[in-house]
């Protein structure tokens, strides 16, 4: 998966609409001189999108493999818990309402996912029965399903407005921004990437079944609130760069685990991050490159580089 990584965040500072030597590539990544034409694409365009890709694989990534071993559900995923249909009713909120602030709009998505989250959360984990597995995935099914009716009133509502926002809701990532939204968001990410990292062990333990995880000194509760906040945080935060990519998070665990053979999260939760990264980087130099100069959004090429190598590995294992 590191191999893999690396050569597609390759491929994507090196092929677009103007194709630039990788020499000239790692030259520039160096320090080294270069013309200038292949310096400012290389810097000011590819490299910030490049990042944005390994960033928001990783993060969808390892947001599923949180929320299926929280969940013990291999169809957990962000949508599950309704952070995929809040962020795009944030997004839309600002696409449709102010165009001319679409500064705001990650911030929005970001706000409008965690509250998403923070509904299924309240409803799932309060009163009597309060973090049942089943009652949680339900939750995150009405939420999901209520934001979804209001975005999908939006575009109702305002359909002159609808072409601003089909970029985002397809998902899909822009060269146009540069470093500005990472700047913006970056802290979140951290965040999230941080908790995950700590929930690694308490979810191994997890998996021998909530009365051997309590008899441990665990608190399986508070681990699946954990989880599912760290998994909220890290898919919002992706949502507000690169719109709605609900593919990464169900499937990319799935991969991993198919392909180490383990349900292990000392394994799982980083491979998941190196193969979503690595996935969604090269389905964006794909997506930008196959019809260059147009840039098509990413979301559609992740379907058609994914569930393909998916189910194969899926009959395999069967």
């Amino acid at each position: 998966m590191l191999l893999a990584l690396v050569a597609a965040a390759c491929a994507s500072l090196a092929y677009g609409a103007v194709h630039i030597p990788l020499g000239e590539v790692i030259d520039t990544l160096l320090g080294q001189k270069v013309p200038e034409a292949s310096r400012q694409i290389i810097e000011v365009l590819r490299l910030p999108r490049t990042v944005e890709a390994i960033v928001v694989g990783a993060a969808l990534g390892v947001a599923g493999a949180c929320l299926q071993g929280a969940l013990n559900n291999p169809l957990a995923s962000p949508d599950v818990i309704g952070v995929t249909a809040g962020a795009g009713f944030g997004a839309m909120l600002v696409l449709l309402f102010s165009p001319a602030s679409v500064a705001l709009l990650p911030i929005s998505a970001l706000a409008f996912g965690l509250i998403a989250a923070a509904m299924v959360f309240l409803i799932g984990f309060t009163g009597r029965g309060g973090g049942n597995i089943t009652r949680i995935i339900l939750a995150g099914i009405a939420i999901a399903a209520l934001f979804s009716a209001a975005t999908a009133g939006l575009l109702s509502a305002y359909p002159d407005r609808v072409p601003n926002a089909v970029f985002f809701l397809v998902g899909g990532l822009t060269s146009s921004d540069g470093w500005d939204t990472l700047e913006t968001i970056w802290p979140y990410l951290a965040v999230g990437f941080v908790i995950a990292a700590f929930m690694i062990r308490p979810l191994d333990r997890l998996m021998l079944g909530d009365d051997v995880a309590a008899s441990l000194g665990s608190r399986p509760r508070l681990i699946r609130l954990t989880a599912a906040f760290a998994a909220a945080l890290l898919a919002s935060a992706a949502a507000a760069i690169a719109g709605l990519l609900a593919f990464l998070g169900l499937v990319i665990p799935h991969l991993v685990r198919l392909l180490g053979g383990t349900r292990n999260h000392t394994f799982v939760i980083p491979v998941s991050a190196l193969a979503g990264a690595a996935l969604l980087t090269a389905a964006d130099t794909v997506a930008r490159t196959i019809a260059a100069p147009i840039e098509m959004p990413v979301g559609p090429f992740l379907v058609v580089l994914g569930v393909p190598l998916f189910l194969w590995l899926l009959r395999k294992a069967v």
